[in-house]
């Protein structure tokens, strides 16, 4: 989480163990169903590509829609109550679909439209996540603190998400097991059982970090578990805070939220919720590095500086001005970026969401850059698509070393996961002659319309089959 840490692929990503991370109204169809219909999918086809031709300056204004890293958990927090919940800005993406189709898979009535999701859990008995839907997104395994806690038990397939690095659920299974639940794998699936939680200590520290969806799936279970629980080396990030906010508005005892230690204070039961998810800071971030390497001067309505810092801070290293307006940012640039040196942490350090676009931005700036990412060491796989555009760019180890060129060039290049195509997306935008970019239903995963805003700011993307 990072969103936030992230998560893109089919169905084949589900084989691999990955760890937890972490990532509106607007374009897009409408999703009104009752429980039981078919959802209105967003429906991405693997064949469609973009077209996308030089760009001038970005200019105007663009609305920053909902994260769909804090949507995710927050729907799955819908599931400790029986009472209705309405949440607002949710972003209209293939995730969010997805998980509409588990929680109505569970037994619970969901409609969505215009950014608003009304879920009615009633009574609901569905304790099985399923392979095809859960293998579409890692998130979904936020459904799993949530059952075991209100219904005793739970059955969810190993999740699937962007195919970045290692990434196990261990640190989501050490933590519940705290509380006093057991686990089994069986057939591919982890099977839950807890004869009523109870708080206790919790670690979450990982190899590369603390975990954010294992964050949100323990600060869940222990809203409903019986007494105190304190988890330590929480993730800090944004997401986390708003799901906190969100159950707080439910009644939940939570404090510490957005510290590295929060503490937990079971109650008997939990009321509906009403919660507006935050504007998501990783779009914010793309668009603001898409107006450094295009030029322009854009603004970007309910993008959040409190949420960006370190993003902020690199940008105006590189010579982009920033200006922090009430309840916006303004972003400024009028020639190529200075090289800078970053490293990807969890919050407040500089997201991993945004190293791909940020290498992309490097790839045309004024000297050499190193990115170095910490949070999942293999995630360069956007490195070869770069450098087929004329990038100059080499890994070592985990680390990225980009000698910044004068321009890029037009290429047929591939996306492999969500925020690899939003940083090829940027780079046709500042190459020259046309860029074709395929893997573009990745992009539907964690953005709802961001070659439409790009369009609307002064792109030229044309969207083909």
């Amino acid at each position: 989480m990072g969103a936030g840490r992230e998560s893109a692929a089919g169905p084949g990503a589900a084989a691999a163990r990955h760890t937890g991370y972490q990532g509106r109204e607007g374009a897009g169809p409408r999703v009104t169903r009752s429980s039981g219909s078919p959802v209105s999918p967003i429906a991405p086809v693997a064949s469609e590509r973009l077209l996308i031709r030089p760009s001038g300056p970005l200019r105007g204004t663009a609305v920053v829609n909902g994260a769909k890293n804090a949507a995710l958990p927050i729907m799955a927090a819908c599931l400790l109550t029986d009472e209705p919940s309405i949440i607002e800005r949710v972003p209209h993406v293939t995730d969010v679909v997805t998980m509409i189709e588990i929680l109505r898979q569970l037994g619970v009535s969901v409609s969505f439209a215009d950014g608003r999701l009304s879920v009615a859990p009633g009574r609901y008995t569905g304790t099985a996540a399923p392979y095809d839907l859960v293998s579409r997104m890692r998130a979904s395994v936020c459904v799993l603190g949530p059952l075991l806690t209100r219904q005793g038990k739970a059955q969810v397939s190993m999740p699937g998400g962007c195919v970045i690095g290692p990434r196990p659920i261990d640190l989501h299974l050490k933590g519940l097991q705290a509380l006093g639940a057991a686990f089994t794998i069986e057939h591919g699936y982890v099977v839950g059982t807890a004869s009523g939680l109870r708080g206790g200590r919790v670690q979450l520290g990982g190899a590369f970090g603390s975990s954010v969806l294992a964050t949100a799936n323990v600060m869940m279970a222990a809203t409903l578990a019986e007494g105190v629980t304190t988890i330590e080396q929480a993730a800090c990030e944004p997401e986390v805070v708003d799901l906190a906010h969100c159950l707080i508005g439910m009644g939940a005892r939570i404090e510490g939220q957005g510290g590295p230690v929060i503490r937990v204070e079971g109650v008997s039961r939990l009321r509906g919720a009403h919660h507006r998810i935050i504007p998501d800071r990783i779009e914010s971030g793309t668009l603001m590095i898409a107006a450094a390497m295009v030029g322009g001067d854009l603004t970007l309505e309910g993008a959040r500086a409190e949420h960006l810092g370190a993003v902020i801070d690199k940008l105006a290293e590189a010579e982009v001005v920033i200006e922090k307006l009430d309840s916006a940012l303004r972003v400024r640039a009028a020639h190529p970026p200075r090289a800078v040196e970053i490293t990807t942490l969890p919050f407040p350090g500089f997201p991993t969401d945004l190293q791909a676009q940020m290498m992309a931005l490097m790839a045309v700036g004024r000297g050499v850059s190193v990115l170095t990412e910490k949070v999942y060491p293999e995630r360069f796989m956007h490195i070869g698509e770069l450098n087929r555009m004329g990038a100059a760019i080499t890994r070592e180890g985990s680390s990225a070393i980009v000698k910044g060129v004068e321009r890029l060039s037009g290429a047929p290049v591939n996306g492999s996961d969500l925020r690899a195509s939003a940083a090829l997306l940027l780079a046709g935008m500042c190459a020259e002659n046309q860029t074709e970019l395929t893997g573009v239903e990745h992009l539907k995963r964690g953005y709802q319309n961001l070659e439409e805003q790009l369009v609307r700011l002064g792109a030229d993307i044309q969207r083909i089959s």
